[in-house]
């Protein structure tokens, strides 16, 4: 049969109107498929039955607790932004304005408090922990918010703004000194017109190992570095094990961390994600809850009636 005459047959056994609405329902049907749950009480089945929960964190469970990011418009500490300041070459370049940035940023988290979020998820391991359950929480965040909420099983990927490394003999400590050395007491200001306070780098943080002296540098994974392999080897194990998984605050862009929750979803585990938009992740989860984590995530996480406790 000639091809001209198997298009013409084609057309008449099939019109384009029914094609188009075939194609149409399919795509609606496709569409009704991917769109993720936000039925409070099926997720809540779900995590009365969860063993091992992992919980991912990103800087929207902070942003309750008037955390700043940095990030988007208006981000700025005087000219900068945090991907300018938050760089090895910055800090090779001018320790001294890296250094008050971080001081800033110290001594602003240090009057910041964890809310109902980090309250929950802090609650729901010390409560499943007693019935043999497990919560790990992976987080993007510096703040310490969850370890100050009681939170023990804690993976932080990008380190803490109160733990320092020595550039010289790699030394890693914690540090909530305020200021973290003299000449930064009441240095960091962040209005664009302030000055540079141009600290001479023996006068910035120094190691307090024996016979170091080395020049102190914040912990925490700057812009252009890897993260800690040990701690993605961690976090890895943990996506494993998990029979439940929540994407709390994170916006899901900021790689490798983007990627743990999809795929979590990928090998048939629900994931669930409390954020106040979706994000590029998100049609590929079975839950999305929409609105501040402070307020959703706390009836989440809230005591199941079918939980023992002890």
């Amino acid at each position: 049969m000639p091809m001209s005459l198997l298009r013409l047959t084609a057309r008449r056994l099939v019109s384009p109107a029914c094609l188009q609405a075939a194609a149409s329902k399919k795509h609606k049907l496709r569409l009704e498929m991917a769109r993720p749950s936000s039925n409070m009480a099926d997720f809540r089945e779900v995590f009365a039955k969860a063993k091992h929960i992992a919980i991912i964190t990103g800087a929207g469970v902070s942003a309750e607790s008037g955390v700043p990011t940095f990030r988007g418009a208006g981000g700025f500490w005087r000219k900068w932004q945090a991907q300018e300041l938050a760089t090895p070459g910055a800090f090779a370049r001018n320790p001294s304005r890296v250094w008050e940035f971080y001081h800033y940023r110290r001594e602003v988290m240090l009057s910041k408090h964890p809310n109902p979020a980090h309250i929950a998820i802090a609650e729901c391991e010390k409560r499943l922990s007693k019935q043999g359950r497990s919560v790990v929480v992976i987080t993007q965040n510096i703040d310490e918010l969850h370890r100050k909420a009681g939170t023990k099983h804690l993976l932080e990927i990008h380190g803490s703004l109160f733990k320092t490394r020595c550039t010289n003999c790699g030394n890693v400590a914690a540090n909530y000194k305020s200021p973290i050395c003299p000449a930064l007491a009441g240095k960091g200001a962040p209005d664009p017109e302030t000055e540079d306070a141009a600290i001479p780098v023996e006068d910035l943080p120094q190691c307090e190992e024996d016979g170091c002296n080395g020049l102190l540098r914040p912990h925490v994974v700057w812009f252009g570095e890897t993260l800690d392999p040990d701690i993605l080897t961690a976090v890895e194990k943990e996506l494993e094990i998990c029979d439940l998984c929540l994407v709390v605050g994170t916006s899901s862009v900021v790689y490798p961390a983007a990627m743990f929750a999809p795929q979590v979803s990928a090998r048939g585990v629900p994931v669930a994600e409390f954020n106040m938009e979706a994000t590029p992740a998100t049609d590929r989860f079975r839950f999305h809850f929409p609105g501040p984590c402070g307020t959703t995530l706390p009836p989440a996480l809230a005591r199941h009636e079918t939980e023992i406790i002890s």
